[in-house]
């Protein structure tokens, strides 16, 4: 009788309990709904809060420096400012492509993407395709959209180079897979981009644990090699010559690293002030890209130039721990190591030509430079590199 009560009392309490159907079930859920939110750790953190820092400086650097030059081309200040604002608009979206994009994607296609750019190297020197400026064969002009193909062959190289060795790291296909682009380059020629991707395909060669014994009499022979290039080429020994002796032609190819050193040291220790350069009045060419740094110094000083280097480092830095955080040997540790490298190369390349330590290269300044290309790139491995931490955040 007790038995009957209980099962009467459950079932008269399920009957009386109120019944919501699954349409406004499912109208709650849709209101209740909020935006994920992601977590991210102190490192993930750095890196979120270092790129808005040097994007913002970057911009305004590139105004600083592009003013006259501007109001020269189209009879006002802002055309540079403009169009690098579009870019840094666009290359946030960029950003979300990278961090949003499987990274699997990636490591499975490698090897097409490697073909596409070494494609893309050959394509430059087709007419018609290839767009031709002051001898060198670096930009690709299809339907009025110009591309340089050396910024995704830096892309391809990362990915193929991580993928492959993270399987092997057999130094004869090492140094055939390498040799290919390395030789497309110098055809531009493109010394630059040659130097950043030789950084890259080693630094990865370095990270796999490569056998470096081996490597190094080729990397002998291969430098023997750069300076017959450089030799029998006038256009390539005329940058060296300069380098060594520009007060040899001061106001002809010395010109522009002798301005870019004058500037510097007008900066002194606390510089000129902003808005105070001179040397932006068309005595560098083209502050705003390659030689900005000088601008840099000049506005703000030695004490300014360090602590803009100051962040440089801490973005390298931040990336190399980001790296280290994942499995070794790994396709994701190395895409992350690379990336470090890429970026790290290119602060130390373009600043050491700028205070003359080298010769000019043609390298941008990362996030400071005018120009699409290169800062699209930096955008899109900027978001895959948030996406390798994350993984390794949710594992564990």
């Amino acid at each position: 009788m007790q038995t009957q009560q209980a099962d009467y009392a459950r079932g008269s309490t399920r009957t009386n309990r109120p019944q919501t159907s699954k349409k406004s079930s499912g109208r709650n859920q849709f209101l209740n709904w909020q935006w994920p939110k992601p977590r991210f750790n102190f490192w993930q953190q750095s890196l979120l809060i270092l790129l808005p820092i040097l994007c913002a400086l970057g911009l305004f650097f590139v105004f600083e420096a592009s003013t006259a030059e501007s109001f020269q081309m189209v009879g006002h200040s802002y055309y540079f400012l403009t169009q690098q604002t579009k870019w840094m608009f666009l290359g946030w979206s960029v950003f979300g492509l990278g961090w949003l994009w499987p990274i699997k994607f990636w490591q499975k296609t490698a090897v097409w993407w490697y073909l596409v750019a070494m494609v893309s190297l050959v394509l430059v020197f087709i007419p018609g395709i290839g767009l031709a400026l002051n001898g060198a064969h670096r930009w690709l002009s299809i339907g009025g959209l110009q591309a340089q193909p050396a910024e995704f062959l830096k892309f391809a190289t990362l990915i193929f180079f991580a993928s492959w060795l993270s399987k092997h790291q057999r130094l004869g296909a090492f140094l055939m897979f390498s040799s290919l682009p390395t030789f497309l380059v110098l055809m531009q020629p493109d010394l630059g981009s040659l130097l950043i991707v030789l950084s890259l395909m080693l630094g990865l060669y370095f990270v796999a644990n490569g056998n470096l014994v081996k490597l190094l009499p080729i990397m002998v022979v291969g430098l023997l090699g750069l300076i017959v290039v450089i030799v029998t080429s006038p256009y390539r020994l005329a940058r060296v010559t300069t380098y060594l002796n520009p007060e040899a032609d001061p106001l002809g190819k010395g010109f522009h690293i002798r301005q870019v050193t004058l500037g510097l040291g007008n900066g002194g220790w606390f510089g000129q002030g902003l808005g105070n350069s001179t040397q932006k009045y068309l005595y560098i060419p083209e502050a705003s890209s390659d030689s900005i740094f000088a601008i840099v110094g000049e506005e703000l000083g030695f004490v300014g130039a360090i602590l803009i280097l100051g962040l440089f480092l801490s973005l390298v830095l931040v990336i190399f721990k980001l790296g280290r955080e994942l499995p070794p040997q790994s396709f994701e540790r190395l895409v992350a190591q690379g990336i470090g490298i890429w970026v790290g190369s290119q602060v130390f390349l373009n600043l050491a030509a700028v205070v003359a330590l080298v010769p000019l290269t043609g390298i941008p300044l990362p996030f400071f430079s005018y120009g699409g290309s290169s800062l699209l790139m930096l955008f899109f491995i900027m978001g895959l590199l948030l996406q390798l931490s994350q993984i390794k955040s949710e594992k564990t």
